[in-house]
């Protein structure tokens, strides 16, 4: 079974990578959407040259998807069709998602897969997300650089994904940040060969979002 996955730059791809690998799929592509005005990772705000340093590192071809900003549903989902057929090209029949539980877009993402050859695997759903952030938090090095400063207080940017800041976060906000509470870029895992670089940037609010950047060295 030859496998992409839909990568984000964040914890729950890096996980569902290491699920999926270990359940014996061959994972052999990340497939990443762009804002191509910042070149940074769509809704994560990662910076384009982590985002190669990370698959490089997972052992994985990277298939980047150039989406306009702002962008439209409709350009959204033809770019996407297209990124399918280039997947397809590469005999990939299955792609991996890091959902949790939200059944609403996991329904939105077997419907866009239907018919297209390339069946849709999650091999997070269902799982504890209390369990998870806390396997994440001792095993990988996680950054938050993306959160809702209605959900989460803006001095969580920036910060690691710990086991301290995890026993901080608000009550109500779920510790994987599973509805849009925070988004996260990863450093280091178990499934990469070897630790990213980076060092934090500035911090900036934009479009209703605080990003705390990370920006790569030792390159």
């Amino acid at each position: 079974m030859t496998s992409a996955i839909g990568w984000s730059s964040g914890k729950d791809a890096c996980m569902a990578l290491i699920r999926a690998r270990a359940a014996g799929h061959q994972v052999t592509t990340a497939l990443t959407t762009i804002n191509e005005a910042f070149d940074r990772v769509a809704m994560h705000g990662t910076r384009a040259d982590i985002l190669r340093a990370q698959a490089s590192a997972a052992g994985l071809d990277l298939l980047e998807v150039p989406l306009p900003w702002p962008c439209s549903n409709e350009i959204y989902e033809a770019r996407m069709a297209g990124a399918v057929e280039a997947l397809k090209a590469r005999g990939i029949t299955r792609m991996i998602f890091g959902d949790l539980f939200l059944e609403d877009v996991r329904d939105y993402r077997i419907k866009q897969l239907e018919g297209t050859g390339i069946a849709p695997v999650f091999p997070l759903w269902g799982e504890s997300t209390a369990a998870l952030a806390a396997e994440i938090a001792g095993t990988f090095d996680t950054r938050i650089v993306t959160l809702d400063p209605a959900r989460l207080p803006e001095t969580f940017a920036g910060r690691r994904l710990d086991a301290a800041c995890l026993a901080d976060l608000p009550e109500g906000v779920d510790p994987c940040g599973e509805n849009g509470e925070f988004h996260t870029c990863v450093l280091n895992a178990p499934c990469f060969r070897a630790p990213i670089s980076a060092t934090r940037g500035e911090t900036v609010t934009r479009d209703g979002f605080v990003y705390s950047d990370l920006v790569l060295t030792g390159a």
